[in-house]
């Protein structure tokens, strides 16, 4: 298996607080990797230090050979738009866009044609079950609802890596189950890498591979049970 995304020795820390006390782990390509763990053991954390959006303060963060904790800001959010996608616990749709604009939005930012990004992205919403939804902004939206259309923004860019960040955590059971198994399975399809961070021991049991993070390090990592 070729590794895509590597963390070597990271620590992060909030004022006096260390969250992640020299993490490592790596991810291979197309694999769907579930971290878990109890309330404030840093899974979020390392999420958003894979994923570029926090920086360690040391300890290196790989993705495909290069060194993600040395690109500024602005290279990390360009590679974050093209290769990666994220999907957190609340969606974070922009409210005062329609959920195709919403999900068009990546496409957009990276200067794809309008009318194409636009066919794209209804597909998107189409294939996860959410076609009727594309005119409806997000106050419109039921929690399912919304986290398909978060779902779509993720994935309209072809990502490499997909971040879930409790993706089904504000969601009832049946909503939940329909999100994780769309999210999951798109995915997979695409041959791309899902990492997510969950309480849910269903959404942990999806996933090909668990990591358990305790206190800010890593207290086991194995196949998901």
């Amino acid at each position: 298996m070729t590794v895509l995304l590597q963390a070597k020795s990271v620590r992060k820390s909030f004022a006096q607080t260390e969250a992640l006390r020299g993490v490592s782990v790596e991810f291979n390509a197309g694999e769907t990797v579930a971290i878990t763990g109890p309330s404030g053991s840093g899974k979020s954390t390392l999420l958003l230090c894979l994923a570029g959006i926090l920086r360690p303060v040391a300890g290196e963060v790989t993705y495909d050979r290069q060194r993600l904790d040395l690109l500024g800001e602005a290279d990390r959010t360009r590679l974050r738009r093209r290769e990666m996608g994220v999907v957190l616990q609340f969606g974070q749709l922009v409210p005062e866009l329609t959920a195709v604009q919403n999900v068009v939005l990546p496409l957009l930012l990276e200067r794809h044609e309008r009318a194409a990004a636009r066919r794209l992205a209804l597909s998107w919403l189409e294939r996860l079950g959410a076609a009727d939804l594309a005119d409806k902004v997000p106050a419109e939206l039921s929690g399912g609802q919304a986290q398909r259309v978060a779902v779509a923004r993720a994935l309209v860019s072809g990502p490499r890596v997909v971040f879930a960040d409790e993706p089904t955590g504000a969601l009832d059971t049946v909503a939940g189950e329909q999100v994780l198994g769309q999210l999951v399975g798109a995915v997979r399809d695409a041959g791309a890498t899902l990492v997510m961070v969950t309480h849910d021991n269903r959404v942990a049991a999806s996933a090909d591979r668990e990591i358990v993070l305790r206190d800010g390090a890593v207290e086991a990592a194995g196949i998901a049970t």
